[in-house]
């Protein structure tokens, strides 16, 4: 989806939202017109960095360098005031799998910095669902063995995020439905068998770390 520069004549501001991992970076920015905001780019940048550097730091600086030319660069324009970013999951059994998130995370942290002159703000992917599109919040039902809980047991139990649904339910997926029904104007991106590219969980993901946060803090209504 494309934005339409000629809307910067008003001089509107805008709100960046960006999911982070060290093979693409989804990105969704917003017009923000007081209590809502109003979708104006779901994008993507994937940074192919060649040829392939011997350290895998000189890779995620690279990496870093390309998002700053392919995005940041490029709307240095806009008012863009607020930046929402993912905060990493870091509950990976692989400790240098967490240990490169985190530092690709600051990196382009350092990079919207840099940029934007922005302190970018952050969001856990659970709150980012959870405040996002809320009615995804319900208790659980049954054990992931099948078995019903007792109406004792569901008294107790406070609803959780995906609760109502499988426990074998994609989330992404979910997340992507969600942000393609309230966003039908988007057009998405297939492989050649007509398969949705990972590229499209990526923008949905920055989409409800933007709508999240601004819902969470009581911006947008």
């Amino acid at each position: 989806m494309e934005y339409n520069e000629d809307s910067t004549s008003n001089k509107k501001r805008f709100v960046l939202g960006l999911d982070v991992s060290t093979k693409t970076i989804g990105i969704a920015l917003f017009e923000n017109d007081g209590n809502k905001g109003k979708l104006k780019l779901l994008h993507h940048v994937t940074p192919q960095v060649k040829p392939k550097p011997e350290s895998a730091m000189q890779t995620l600086f690279e990496k870093a360098r390309i998002f700053e030319e392919e995005f940041l660069n490029k709307y240095l324009d806009l008012d863009i005031d607020r930046v929402i970013i993912e905060e990493p999951l870091v509950r990976s059994n692989n400790v240098n799998t967490v240990a490169t998130l985190l530092r690709f995370n600051g990196m382009i942290s350092r990079s919207v910095y840099d940029i934007l002159g922005i302190v970018p703000d952050f969001i856990s992917s659970y709150a980012a669902r959870k405040y996002a599109f809320p009615e995804l919040m319900g208790k659980r039902t049954k054990t992931k063995a099948g078995k019903v809980f007792t109406e004792s047991q569901l008294s107790k139990k406070e609803p959780v995020l995906f609760g109502s649904l499988p426990y074998d339910i994609d989330k992404k997926q979910v997340i992507f439905d969600k942000v393609s029904d309230l966003e039908p104007q988007v057009t998405w991106l297939y492989k050649k068998n007509r398969t949705l590219k990972n590229e499209n969980f990526d923008m949905s993901d920055a989409y409800a770390c933007c709508l999240g946060y601004m819902q969470k803090e009581g911006f947008w209504i």
